[in-house]
């Protein structure tokens, strides 16, 4: 390693110290813990190490989240998007009968058509949340579905190969016995 080398390295523990002081900084200011050594408050007063270190040091702010994991895998893009369909189609017919049930109360001429209209919508709306068990069933149809060791498809496979495999071997028998020319014979003699 040259000097170069060296120096960005010391440059770079240099920066992660006061990285890590002014998080430290940051965590009491927030729990208003009085910071230690005369560190700067972002407001001017004593109280976190914010601008100590000179212009290359910046402030250290907490992240407004933090991301976790999924728990579940994501869902299929042609299930996910028969599922924001059909939320948006119900979401349009709950307006709709509300809508139906306001113009009702005050007697207007609209009610009768938006009942009948929110009729249809419920039976779209019907259509469109079986359209996401019906999209989700051919998905995993044609994709398959991931087998755990346990499961009753991959042990039935299993037997299958197994099987396949001790029929060729016979197979292979046989054949290797009739080029022998041994046909019938048990010994030789």
């Amino acid at each position: 390693m040259g000097t170069a080398g060296r120096r960005a390295e010391a440059a770079d523990s240099a920066a992660a110290r006061g990285v890590r002081a002014g998080r430290a900084a940051w965590e009491a200011s927030d729990r208003d813990i009085p910071a230690a050594r005369g560190e700067r408050h972002r407001h001017g007063g004593r109280a976190g190490a914010a601008y100590e270190g000179g212009p290359e040091q910046r402030p250290v702010y907490k992240p407004l989240w933090i991301e976790e994991p999924a728990r579940r895998r994501r869902m299929p893009d042609p299930v996910r998007e028969a599922a924001v369909r059909a939320v948006l189609i119900i979401a349009l017919t709950l307006i709709q009968a509300v809508v139906a049930f306001l113009c009702t109360l005050a007697g207007s001429w609209l009610a009768f058509p938006m009942v009948i209209s929110g009729v249809a919508s419920t039976v779209v709306a019907t259509w469109a949340a079986l359209d996401v068990w019906v999209t989700r069933q051919v998905w995993k149809q044609r994709n398959g579905v991931v087998s755990t060791p346990s499961s009753t498809a991959r042990a039935l496979r299993r037997e299958r190969r197994r099987a396949r495999r001790d029929a060729r071997a016979a197979e292979r028998a046989q054949e290797r016995i009739r080029r022998q020319g041994g046909a019938g014979r048990l010994s030789h003699p």
